[in-house]
């Protein structure tokens, strides 16, 4: 009986290998479950706004053609969306914030910010730090208990707005917020990816509207990304 047992499950392994390798799309599906997950939480920046071809040209995308199929990357960008809870259209109240948990991600990138240095969605340092802190707090809770990165939002150029689009965003309240994400990350003791820093020397990826990065800053986002991810694992 047992070797009659044996034989069924060496069989039964065998076919389960057979279809692996036959059908490139169950090949993938195994791939995927057994990936390493990445969240990317952020606005209209991570969800390639502005961006020709997003699926291929925006962050998550460059980072998951980074990172290889060792990792599956998605993208829960929200165009226009606060961290702040008192915005406009706070993060909260889109549905990619429970897509990103129902995810269950391994790590979650965060990078939201830029739509609360608006005059009227900044309402202060002290608040905007309340909110971000519960959102990290709504992430170690998940189940599949995620690596956390804490991401300071794109520099803001305005000298590139375009009037048609009657951007707001403040550069003052950005290096304030950028500042506080930073000293969140050491309080918390939590990866920080200083993507402000970065992009603040390069306006020339951000010529489509000052806020928005074209495919090179997307580029350099996702670089920054791939490289503390596999600092930081």
């Amino acid at each position: 009986m047992k070797a009659k047992n044996r034989k069924i499950k060496s069989l039964f392994l065998f076919f389960v290998l057979f279809l692996i390798i036959t059908s490139p799309a169950l090949l993938i599906a195994v791939q995927k479950s057994f990936a390493t997950r990445i969240a990317c939480v952020g606005d209209s920046i991570t969800y390639g706004a502005k961006i020709e071809d997003r699926f291929i040209h925006s962050y998550p995308a460059r980072l998951q053609q980074m990172l290889g199929s060792r990792y599956l990357v998605k993208n829960f960008g929200a165009s226009g969306y606060t961290l702040q809870k008192s915005g406009n259209f706070p993060y909260w109240d889109n549905p990619a914030f429970q897509e990103s948990g129902d995810f269950n991600p391994d790590i979650v990138l965060i990078m939201l910010g830029t739509n609360d240095t608006k005059p009227y969605n900044w309402t202060g340092t002290e608040k905007f730090l309340k909110d971000y802190k519960e959102l990290i707090s709504h992430y170690c809770s998940l189940d599949s208990k995620p690596q956390i990165f804490l991401m300071t939002p794109a520099a803001i150029f305005p000298e590139s707005f375009k009037p048609a689009n009657h951007y707001k965003m403040q550069t003052n309240v950005a290096d304030t917020l950028s500042s506080a994400i930073k000293e969140l990350g050491e309080q918390k003791q939590l990866p920080v990816i200083d993507v402000h820093e970065y992009t603040r020397i390069h306006p020339e990826y951000f010529l489509l509207d000052g806020v928005h990065p074209d495919s090179h800053g997307a580029e350099l986002i996702a670089q920054l990304a791939c490289e503390a991810i596999q600092q930081n694992r």
